[in-house]
């Protein structure tokens, strides 16, 4: 007969003493954790961020969406002032993604979480999530993210299909699948959701440098490490040094790169190109999607499982 441990909910503040000086400084360290329960690659922009005379917990990105995303936190059960602070937040650095998460999330709080989504812009999601300590028997604590309000995909999907264009939707189309199998056949990514764009950065692991794949003008298809660190200066200065690695580079790629150091722009790239463009045939369509996967993977390879090049990146 098979013996099963109990189960226990533990007092959160066993772990975390107090919400801001503790669990809001762990998440900020561990914001993938979040973002792999919700779907989202999350990057961290900054904690304690100002908005007027208030500070939000923690300011991150959608790195799929390059949306700002407000994270607020609440240790004991939601309340109405948090869920104002929340809409002034999201208001203040044009949010496309707003998490709220606390110990208890009241029904009436879900329900407003619910109606949120229903209603407000479709590009603007709301997700209500309980932070909990669970232990079996004694041993160590681990902690559970419980998704309990979120936005209903399905229909925010069937939603889109029916106001973008048929363009857009194909790229929808294009990057889901291109998404899906990154995610469930090489654990590339934790995303889950394409959007009507005609591009789709992934985070590297490295903080302000992202893979991306995109339908680049004069019906091209990029392949790219887009460097930007939030400052002109740093990311020219790192595109520098893995310039100064040019044949290096390229030799373990076995191709060469375009080295684009886009003057009138913040960021940089370096890229790999083909032609093709996202109205092409099915057959085209899934060379491409293959020929994507492919250099995605082999621009890790070479840029971040590299320990040479990848501490000039960081």
């Amino acid at each position: 007969m098979n013996e099963f441990g109990e189960l226990k909910k533990v007092n959160i503040r066993e772990v975390w003493n107090t919400e801001d000086m503790h669990f809001t400084p762990w998440l900020a360290k561990n914001i993938e954790k979040l973002g792999e329960v919700l779907g989202i690659e999350l990057e961290l922009i900054e904690k304690e961020a100002e908005v007027g005379d208030f500070s939000l917990d923690i300011l991150a990105k959608d790195i799929g969406r390059n949306k700002n995303v407000i994270i607020e936190n609440q240790f004991g059960n939601t309340d109405h002032k948090h869920l104002g602070q929340l809409l002034t937040y999201a208001a203040g650095y044009d949010a496309g993604a707003i998490i709220w998460i606390a110990e208890e999330l009241r029904e009436e709080h879900r329900r407003t979480i619910d109606w949120l989504n229903e209603s407000v812009n479709e590009e603007i999601e709301f997700y209500g999530v309980v932070i909990e300590i669970l232990k079996i028997d004694n041993s160590k604590p681990a902690y559970n993210f419980k998704l309990v309000a979120f936005p209903n995909k399905w229909s925010k999907s069937t939603y889109k299909s029916s106001t973008i264009s048929s363009k857009a939707e194909s790229y929808r189309s294009f990057f889901q699948l291109l998404i899906d199998t990154l995610r469930t056949k090489y654990k590339f990514t934790e995303a889950s959701k394409g959007q009507p764009q005609s591009w789709y950065s992934f985070t590297s692991g490295v903080k302000g440098i992202l893979y991306s794949a995109s339908f680049a003008l004069g019906s091209r298809v990029r392949a790219e490490i887009y460097i930007d660190k939030g400052d002109k200066d740093v990311n020219e200065k790192i595109f520098d040094e893995l310039f100064q690695q040019k044949e290096y580079i390229e030799n373990k790629f076995g191709q060469h790169f375009e080295w684009e150091k886009l003057e009138d722009k913040r960021a940089c790239r370096v890229a790999i190109y083909r032609q093709g463009n996202i109205d092409c045939d099915e057959d085209l369509k899934n060379e491409i999607l293959t020929w994507c996967i492919e250099n995605l993977l082999k621009i890790k390879e070479v840029f971040i499982l590299d320990q040479k090049i990848k501490s000039i990146l960081k």
